[in-house]
């Protein structure tokens, strides 16, 4: 019998670029993607943390939703509050099920005319399906895929940015706006993924590559693939999709609860009527029986994901969804679900490595303090 035909892997806008960097490429979410440059995970994940990193996130899905209605029908599938989101504010949401679990988290932004949506790689052609079906008769869908996504991020961002256009210096954290960046006209967040100040900008896809590279001549800035953006995002608590969340989690298990406005809880004037309110109003109410905990490694070996936790005594307590030897910290780090009776801060716990068990101690998240400018 033959094998299955691949499907050939999408490209985005700075392919050729990437190339020319010396990226190492990998197929991710259907995308070939740089994983990492020359300089290596370590060297970039630093540099990030002391100056400023470009990463390639347009393989993300962008989308508008257009229509006086839209974003009461958001606030349908979401348990957020986007009705009083003010213009050009972003908020953190999420997608539910029925059960309660998570779909897909997801960053809005309030335009003047549209709301601004952008998915997971991974679940973006899901996403765009559940917002057809669920309200596509309450507002326009708009995906967006003549745009690119970049991100910059690190504490001399704003610094190199500036230069393009003094105006982004203004921003302050999960806001947005509209700037002019080599040429191109750009929507502008500050906001990002590693838990440094930085930017996200969405710029049409035939001027992403020029874009790039003005940002990549500033002497801030050096580019950085998936590898360091997970490990910074490790670092700083940030859940991945697929890993740390998704369709079995729900968000109060997963920490996620400080993203529910008091608007939207139970007693709020716009409380319930999202997918599986009946599930997340209860364990905001009593507590969820397990939680996300952050670990960090008694012993320097690294526990990565799919990892067991046990007790002392070899009992089961939950499974490690995301882990690395964190490169500012200097230390294994994790994340984890345990019964919360036994995710108390400083409780020791193991995790099995190789037929080893290897102690870890429950600490609090992020593992390195977030420096986003407020």
């Amino acid at each position: 019998m033959s094998a299955e035909p691949t499907s050939p892997l999408h490209q985005t806008p700075l392919h050729a670029l990437h190339l020319e960097l010396g990226a190492r490429m990998v197929p991710f979410a259907g995308y070939a993607m740089p994983v990492q440059y020359p300089a290596g995970i370590l060297a970039e994940h630093r540099w990030c943390r002391d100056s400023a990193a470009l990463f390639d996130v347009s393989h993300m899905g962008q989308l508008q939703l257009r229509g006086a209605d839209a974003a009461a029908a958001l606030e349908s599938l979401v348990p957020q509050d986007v009705v009083d989101l003010p213009v050009d504010k972003q908020r953190y949401a999420f997608f539910t099920n029925a059960q309660g679990g998570l779909l897909d988290d997801l960053m809005v932004t309030r335009r003047a005319d549209h709301l601004f949506l952008i998915v997971n790689a991974g679940c973006k052609a899901d996403d765009i399906r559940h917002l057809i079906v669920n309200i596509g008769h309450r507002c326009t869908v708009v995906p967006m895929p003549d745009h690119a996504l970049l991100a910059l991020q690190g504490p001399q961002a704003v610094t190199a940015l500036a230069r393009l256009d003094p105006g982004v210096a203004t921003l302050a954290f999960m806001t947005g706006g509209e700037f002019t960046l080599a040429g191109a006209s750009c929507f502008v967040t500050r906001s990002g993924y590693t838990g440094e100040d930085g930017f996200e900008i969405s710029v049409p896809a035939p001027q992403a590559e020029a874009l790039a590279r003005a940002l990549l001549a500033q002497p801030e800035v050096k580019p950085a693939g998936l590898g360091a953006r997970d490990t910074l995002r490790l670092e700083a608590g940030l859940c991945l999709y697929g890993h740390d969340i998704d369709t079995r989690t729900t968000p109060i298990e997963a920490g996620l609860a400080w993203a529910i406005q008091k608007v939207r809880r139970p007693g709020g004037a716009r409380a319930g009527h999202y997918p599986g309110a009946n599930v997340i109003e209860s364990q905001l109410t009593s507590g969820p029986s397990v939680k996300r905990v952050g670990l960090t490694g008694l012993e320097r070996v690294p526990v990565r994901e799919g990892t067991a936790i046990v007790d002392g005594h070899g009992h089961p307590l939950g499974r490690v969804t995301s882990g690395t030897l964190g490169p500012t910290v200097h230390e294994p780090v994790a994340m984890a679900y345990l019964a919360v009776n036994h995710a108390g801060l400083q409780h020791e716990v193991y995790a099995e490595v190789r037929g080893k068990r290897l102690p870890m101690r429950v600490t609090t998240l992020p593992f390195t303090p977030h420096r986003y400018r407020r």
